[in-house]
Order: C-alpha cells, then sequence, then structure tokens
C-alpha cells in the first residue's frame, strides 16, 4: 500500500502550488569530539566528599542544557558564529577507604565549541500582529523580531570515557554557571576552589549536529489535506492481554556475536 501510495504522489496528481512560510536549513555540520580532563564542580558537600576521595568512577552523563549565541562573521558576509556552551550533568561512585562502599556524587562540567555556518543575509524587520491581554480586547500590539538565522543544535548523551581525581590547576573561569544549574543540583556550585585542591577530571565523547536555519517563503506543490488513517486505540486491554502480544526478546538473553556485529554497528 505504501508503494502504491508514493507512486500516486510522484505522478501529476497535486492540486496546486502553495507558498508557505517554513524553516530552511542553509547550512549543517556533524562533529564527534573527544573531550579531555574536562574540570568537574561540585556543590560544598558533595566537594567535601571529593575532598577526602582516594578514587572515582564515572557512571554516566547527560547533556543537561545548552547555551547558544549566533553572532555574524563580519569579515565574510553571510556567514554566522555559532558559540555553543554544553553543561553536563556527571553521575559518580566515590570511594573515600578501601573496601567500602562507594557515595554517589553528582557533578557538573562544561564545554565550549564554536562552528561557522553559512546562513545567508538578510536585515529586514519582522513584525506580527497578536492580540492583547484580555482586559484590552480593542488594543493590538505588534511584536517585531530580525530575520537572523536560527541555530538548533542536535546532540545525545555523551560518552563516558575516563575519570581521574586532579588538583585545581587554575581559578581563571571561563565563564558563569547559570542559576538554573545550581538549582536543579540542589545547591551553588563551588567554582572559586584555591589552586591544589582536589577536583575531578572527566573524559567524554560526544556527537553532534548543528544546523543554521532561515524562515523564507517557499513555493511547494499539495497533494491532499493530511488525513490520518489510524484509528484511534480505545482498547481496554487487560495487562496480560498486552504483554502477551510483546515480542520475546531474545538478543537480551543471547547477545550476538562480534562476527554478528557490522563494522557500522562500531
Amino acid at each position: 500500500m505504501a508503494d502504491n501510495k508514493n507512486q500516486n504522489i510522484a505522478g501529476d496528481n497535486f492540486k496546486e502550488a502553495v507558498c508557505i512560510d517554513a524553516g530552511r536549513v542553509y547550512d549543517s555540520c556533524c562533529d564527534r569530539d573527544c573531550l579531555e580532563d574536562l574540570r568537574c564542580y561540585f556543590t560544598a558537600e558533595s566537594q567535601a566528599i571529593i575532598d577526602s576521595a582516594i578514587s572515582v568512577r564515572l557512571k554516566s552523563a547527560e547533556v543537561l542544557t545548552t547555551a547558544i549565541d549566533v553572532q555574524p562573521v563580519s569579515f565574510n558576509r553571510g556567514y554566522y558564529s555559532c558559540d555553543l556552551t554544553f553543561f553536563f550533568m556527571l553521575d559518580f561512585d566515590v570511594y573515600t577507604a578501601p573496601r567500602t562502599c562507594p557515595t554517589a556524587v553528582n557533578g557538573v562540567c562544561c564545554f565550549n565549541k564554536k562552528v561557522i555556518l553559512f546562513g545567508s543575509d538578510g536585515n529586514v524587520k519582522v513584525f506580527s500582529s497578536t492580540m492583547g491581554d484580555e482586559s484590552e480586547t480593542c488594543d493590538l500590539t505588534v511584536t517585531t523580531s530580525s530575520n537572523m538565522p536560527k541555530c538548533v543544535l542536535q546532540c545525545v548523551d555523551p560518552v563516558c570515557l575516563t575519570s581521574r581525581i586532579g588538583e585545581v590547576r587554575d581559578t581563571v573561569q571561563t565563564g558563569c554557571i547559570p542559576a538554573a544549574i545550581n538549582e536543579y543540583v540542589g545547591g551553588d556550585l563551588v567554582i572559586d576552589a584555591p589552586v591544589g585542591s582536589p577536583t575531578v577530571y572527566v573524559t567524554l565523547g560526544l556527537f553532534t549536529i548543528v544546523q543554521l536555519i532561515r524562515n523564507v517563503q517557499m513555493l511547494v506543490p499539495v497533494y491532499d489535506f493530511c488525513i490520518p488513517e489510524k484509528q484511534c486505540d480505545d482498547t481496554a486491554d487487560q495487562p496480560c492481554d498486552v504483554f502477551r502480544r510483546i515480542k520475546f526478546p531474545t538478543d537480551d538473553f543471547f547477545p550476538p556475536r562480534p562476527v554478528d556485529v557490522s563494522d557500522e554497528d562500531i
């Protein structure tokens, strides 16, 4: 059925050509970064545990949030510099004595990345009207914005490579920790520890895709309205009936052999 439907669309069955305002990807890039020796920041309570640690193990890492800033490149018209700041949340097992149970500790580290992409050129101001507050239904407010391209970042949670205990090498900070990060970890992060204080350094592997998107008006063919073909499922099956329809997880019990793993999966 899917093949027949695609053949019909590929023919001359479109009804009209319409103009739409949509985001067009003008430029994009993908990258893999090995982030070596990123310094971790901890709350005062967690830092006290790190001070007496003899070893640490990095259990997991996730991208907590990112800060993105887009600025035009003055010497190359149509190109833009995208400054990306990543904030990672890290989970550690901290050992303070031999043959003891570890203590779970959370930390934060950050990484700055810059890419230059083509986003075309445009200097117009965009105005749009929206209804004001309900108490002022007779008034119309006009909002304005520029047609600067928008930077879109896609990334997956980083790969945990290594972690080690080290010493603070300097107190120079490349940027402040946002207040939202402090609220998320439950306290202010210690970023002004003196040189020589114990800290943790991690190495992460990061995969990213960066896109520069600009809203443009495009003429596209219209074949038909998007009418859903799938009916809503209002079944009230019993939990055991649903469980019986789940495919048996053979791969979980019998992991694939090395010869079964293709080069693309490595």
